[in-house]
């Protein structure tokens, strides 16, 4: 199965990875809330999804297309590629590219959109 085909399984259901990492954003709110306090945790949440910005985009993508090879002089033994990514996080829609190693983790984000709807996101991935 290809990784833009992973599905999660949840109670005899398939849903794409961008519809469970609403709940995961909110499991982790929640979480915060419980050691931090009431009002931090939604704070707390969004500076730490800013933190690992690449690897919740990569985790949550629905839709990827290579679109070339990286140039970088800062690490010789890896050979990036830049990736168009779609997906959804935290219920925003999203078009972003991504630096990728060959082993399929992501290292940073060239840039990013965000989308209301995923009609507009599909259509911004379309044509970047």
């Amino acid at each position: 199965m290809r990784r833009t085909e992973a599905k999660e399984m949840i109670m005899g259901m398939f849903q794409p990875i961008s519809v469970a990492s609403d709940r995961v954003m909110a499991a982790l709110v929640s979480g915060l809330e419980i050691e931090f306090g009431h009002g931090a945790g939604e704070a707390l949440a969004h500076r730490f999804l800013e933190a690992e910005e690449a690897d919740f985009l990569w985790d949550a993508r629905d839709q990827e297309r290579w679109i070339g090879t990286y140039e970088s002089s800062d690490d010789e033994e890896i050979d990036p590629d830049r990736v168009r990514i779609l997906g959804r996080l935290d219920g925003r829609w999203f078009v972003a590219v991504m630096i990728v190693d060959g082993d399929g983790n992501a290292h940073g984000v060239m840039g990013k959109r965000e989308f209301g709807r995923r009609q507009q996101a599909l259509a911004a991935f379309a044509d970047a």
